[in-house]
């Protein structure tokens, strides 16, 4: 039976995909993406924060006219409350002002992009990641870069179904883990794909850090993460900015 090897194993562990060193068993692809770069030093590929963004962001003033109304309605009426008509009262407005915030932050804090770069001559992988509670938009959601050694990596496929009132939904991804040196344990954990080319994008990363970008099928025009048309969110979302020192180091030979 297939086991997990690392500890602990993702949420929703399908299978463990082969080791960065190991020849990839299947085709390596991208689907519809294409890289942002892609040269002998470094691989860039990009990385959405949401399947669908710019949604939310109008359902803000929404929430935002309902909870005034919540509490305009509630203050000008003469007669006396109940206890529960104070607890039901006080419910809408912190869901309202709740959801809110949670439509404004979830649309506007992430960045445009969340690249990963590879750097095939250092043999090095950052990631521009984005950490987040979605449960608590009230703190602060930030950017927190990262590096790590090619050989702590690790690629976890997974798969979640969940039930809703349309039906059984189903969603998957790959992640990469970040094990400890010399164990399988691991000490980070951020996603590669969702819903995306899942193992065929591991392998198209792996192909490059192993054989180079001439064993890696032709690829589309790179696009500029910045390019993102009258999408009001995108546009308002802040522009990806590496470290300085992170960004020199990922791009170029030791």
């Amino acid at each position: 039976m297939n086991r997990p090897q690392l500890v602990p194993p993702c949420s929703g562990w399908q299978q463990d995909l082969p080791h960065p060193d190991e020849v990839p068993i299947v085709m390596p692809a991208l689907g519809f993406d294409t890289p942002n770069h892609r040269n002998d030093v470094f691989l860039e590929l990009p990385r959405a924060s949401a399947l669908v963004r710019g949604w939310f962001i109008w359902l803000a003033p929404f929430q935002g006219f309902l909870t005034v109304d919540i509490l305009w309605s509630f203050f000008l009426s003469e007669r006396t409350f109940k206890v529960e008509e104070w607890f039901m009262f006080l419910s809408s407005v912190c869901v309202g002002v709740w959801s809110f915030m949670f439509c404004i932050k979830f649309e506007l804090a992430p960045p445009r992009d969340l690249p990963l770069r590879f750097n095939r001559a250092r043999q090095r992988l950052y990631a521009y990641n984005f950490n987040y509670r979605w449960w608590n938009p009230f703190e602060r959601w930030r950017v927190e870069p990262v590096a790590y050694d090619w050989s702590q990596v690790r690629a976890e496929r997974w798969l979640k179904r969940g039930a809703t009132s349309h039906g059984v939904v189903i969603k998957g991804g790959v992640v990469l883990s970040i094990v400890r040196p010399g164990t399988n344990e691991v000490i980070d954990r951020f996603p590669l794909t969702t819903m995306g080319a899942d193992a065929h994008a591991w392998a198209y990363i792996c192909t490059y850090m192993q054989q180079g970008p001439d064993a890696l099928p032709p690829s589309g025009p790179p696009k500029d993460h910045d390019d993102v048309g009258l999408n009001i969110a995108l546009l308002l979302a802040p522009k990806v900015k590496w470290p300085a020192d992170m960004d020199l180091e990922s791009r170029t030979a030791p």
